[in-house]
């Protein structure tokens, strides 16, 4: 089986297009995934993955290309939950909910009046498959980017994760940085619909980074941990669609939580099984 998954990435474009965009998505939700679990933010990488639904609606509805529409909306999303949170005494959490309830429900609103049922449900859900050569080229140019960033701010993104006051007490413009993440996220979310959908992106954007978080103490190994295991989850998710002809995202989602579930259970000194004995 192993043998025929190789020799059909071998003959056919498409899957070798899927597979490269699948590791490269894996490698990028990893790394970005690391300081969204430090900073305790998953519910921000959800509110924003299901925030940009209006605009995937809006870019079918015009005729763009969905990266457009989605990143642009997410900026927005992202930007109106810090803003309501520095200007209110409304807490972080019911922030995300008020914004992120809103325009999920636009996006609803928006996907009954485009009339492009089935393209959307792909992006609800994902389907790596049918990626385009502009998707692809699209999803690597951002993900090189994201990491670029990553590479120049690491310092900066480090120590705002583990001890923000301090960063602030030494200088560094705290918030900036956290606005930049929030770029970043959406940027990664966005370039991840084909993958894994809008519903699933948040465990791949959670999960590889989590896992990592139970191998390891030390940042730089845990950013390439989390890298590795997404990169992993996208190879391994698309054998077993290919092999059980089952959706490409889902499956990708269920190796990485497998992956989870054996750190979860045998990590050296975090695992379960080590605290008991």
């Amino acid at each position: 089986m192993i043998s025929l998954f190789i020799e059909e990435v071998i003959q056919y474009g498409f899957f070798q297009k899927a597979l490269l965009t699948g590791v490269a998505v894996g490698i990028v939700c990893g790394v970005i995934g690391c300081f969204i679990v430090l900073r305790g933010l998953a519910l921000m990488g959800d509110a924003i993955s299901h925030a940009i639904l209006p605009g995937v609606a809006i870019s079918y509805m015009l005729g763009i290309n969905f990266f457009v529409g989605a990143a642009i909306v997410g900026l927005i999303a992202a930007f109106g939950i810090g803003f309501i949170n520095q200007n209110s005494i409304v807490k972080n959490d019911a922030s995300i909910g008020i914004v992120f309830s809103l325009f999920f429900a636009v996006g609803v609103l928006l996907i009954a009046k485009a009339k492009t049922a089935i393209d959307l449900t792909q992006i609800l859900f994902g389907n790596v498959l049918t990626v385009s050569d502009t998707d692809r080229s699209m999803t690597l140019i951002i993900g090189a980017l994201v990491l670029i960033l990553v590479f120049v701010f690491y310092k900066e993104l480090v120590l705002t994760s583990f001890d923000p006051v301090m960063a602030e007490a030494s200088g560094m413009k705290v918030g900036l940085i956290h606005y930049l993440l929030m770029l970043m996220l959406t940027l990664v979310t966005v370039v991840s619909l084909q993958t894994v959908g809008v519903v699933l992106v948040v465990s791949l954007l959670i999960t590889p980074a989590s896992t990592a978080y139970l191998l390891t103490y030390r940042m730089s190994t845990m950013i390439f941990l989390s890298a590795l295991i997404g990169a992993v989850s996208a190879i391994v998710g698309l054998f077993f669609s290919f092999s059980f002809n089952l959706s490409s995202g889902p499956s990708i989602v269920v190796v990485a939580t497998v992956f989870f579930i054996l750190a979860f259970l045998f990590a050296p000194r975090r695992g379960l099984i080590a605290k008991y004995l």
